[in-house]
């Protein structure tokens, strides 16, 4: 069809409309409140999605994730210990770190130690932590004194370092009668014998008396052991987005270095998954109940169309008299169908959006701690208008059909 004739029909479709405006807007009254419902719980839906991703990344570890080396295999039902198993480095944490879409990395071992000082009065058993320079980082602990282990101290292995918590300093503090934990820096103290240089000490609040080393000198500050530690590296998501991508990444570094099967990749993205998935089918049933306002709107449509079809039976029969075709005749008013679902659909949206910012001012009221905000997009606006032009094409194909089909002599000797 010529872009012309098509201008054409589209003019005389519009002004048909213009014509009757009282029907034509009550007409569009089910697409409006179908349009408005399914943009108001959409923008909503999304709204809620973000709010329980940031609550989720904010209050569990769903952004953290660990590798860690196969150290037993199954044989009948039971765990058996393997003999060997890879052992992460500090060249292999640095190298990993590299991977893109990941906001941190760190290698870590763990195991308990006596700690003493170098005059025997203080003799503890502590956890002892074997870590690189990016666990402060992630691990995000405040300093009372002094610093955490940095990349010179991981690299110099020569002079061990080590940095304390607070009960654990309180401890050597109180046996040198020192006036502060802030005395103990630079001064040494031993894991199992060893010197180790006090670089820091952790403000933390708890009791636990803890040890933090670098990775390359774990070994000298734990107590030796047949079969080798498994070292663990833990790392951070930039994006819980990509989380999917991210892990797959590092776990095609990982068998690339190590072998296939080596090593194990766990993490908590699962809690996310599944909240966003009970959002899906929130949006899912919430649209599916919209869908039946936007189905009686176009119940609506198409009476009014084929209302329009009876009234201007003589004005079809004229038009096809003098050289309209079948194809002018049904495009006129799928037209019009067409114009009556947008001019709703736009309507619809105003409302839905109004609906959707009402509706989570309620809940931040209601809910002081949420900070639910509607989430607007352009997908949701497409989705909404789609739908709405939709509803317009097939309820207003029958009686577009109806009226391309009439007999031009009998529609102009229609009364």
């Amino acid at each position: 069809m010529p872009a012309s004739t098509l201008q054409q029909n589209l003019r005389v479709g519009l002004d048909a409309l213009r014509a009757n405006p009282l029907r034509t807007v009550l007409s569009t009254l089910g697409v409006i409140i179908g349009v408005g419902s399914l943009v108001a719980v959409l923008s909503v839906g999304d709204g809620m999605e973000a709010t329980i991703r940031e609550q989720l990344d904010a209050t569990t570890s769903v952004l953290y994730f660990t590798v860690a080396p196969v150290t037993t295999e199954e044989v009948d039902g039971q765990q058996f210990p393997l003999d060997s198993f890879p052992v992460f480095t500090v060249a292999d944490v640095r190298e990993a770190a590299r991977i893109e879409g990941l906001a941190g990395l760190t290698g870590e071992v763990t195991g308990r130690s006596e700690a003493s000082d170098v005059r025997g009065r203080v003799r503890r058993m502590v956890s002892v932590w074997g870590i690189t320079e990016s666990w402060q980082d992630m691990a995000e602990l405040p300093i009372a004194a002094g610093r955490m282990l940095n990349a010179d101290d991981v690299h110099d292995t020569t002079t061990p370092r080590v940095v304390l918590s607070r009960a654990l300093a309180a401890r050597f503090a109180d046996a040198d009668s020192l006036p502060s934990v802030d005395r103990l820096l630079d001064q040494v103290i031993l894991l199992e014998g060893t010197p180790f240089t006090v670089r820091g000490v952790v403000a933390d609040s708890s009791a636990a008396e803890n040890a933090w080393v670098s990775l390359a000198t774990a070994d000298r500050a734990l107590p030796p052991t047949v079969r080798p530690r498994a070292v663990s590296l833990s790392a951070k998501f930039a994006d819980v987005v990509l989380a999917d991508s991210v892990r797959a990444r590092v776990a095609q570094w990982a068998d690339a270095r190590f072998g296939p099967g080596t090593t194990r990749l766990r993490s908590n993205a699962s809690r996310l998954e599944q909240a966003a998935q009970g959002i899906l089918l929130f949006k899912l049933f919430m649209g599916a109940i919209t869908g039946i306002s936007l189905l009686v709107g176009g119940i609506g449509i198409m009476n009014v169309m084929l209302a329009s079809v009876t009234e201007r039976t003589r004005e079809i029969g004229i038009r096809k008299a003098v050289g309209a075709s079948r194809g002018d005749v049904r495009s006129q008013f799928l037209a019009e169908s067409v114009a009556i679902a947008s001019f709703g659909s736009a309507l619809g949206v105003a409302l839905g959006l109004t609906a959707a910012f009402s509706i989570t001012a309620l809940m931040r009221a209601k809910l002081p701690g949420m900070g639910i905000q509607a989430s607007v997009s352009w997908s949701t606006i497409f989705v909404a208008v789609a739908s709405a032009a939709f509803v317009g094409l097939v309820f207003g194909t029958y009686p577009a059909r109806r009226a391309a089909r009439l007999d031009p002599i009998d529609a102009i000797r229609h009364e």
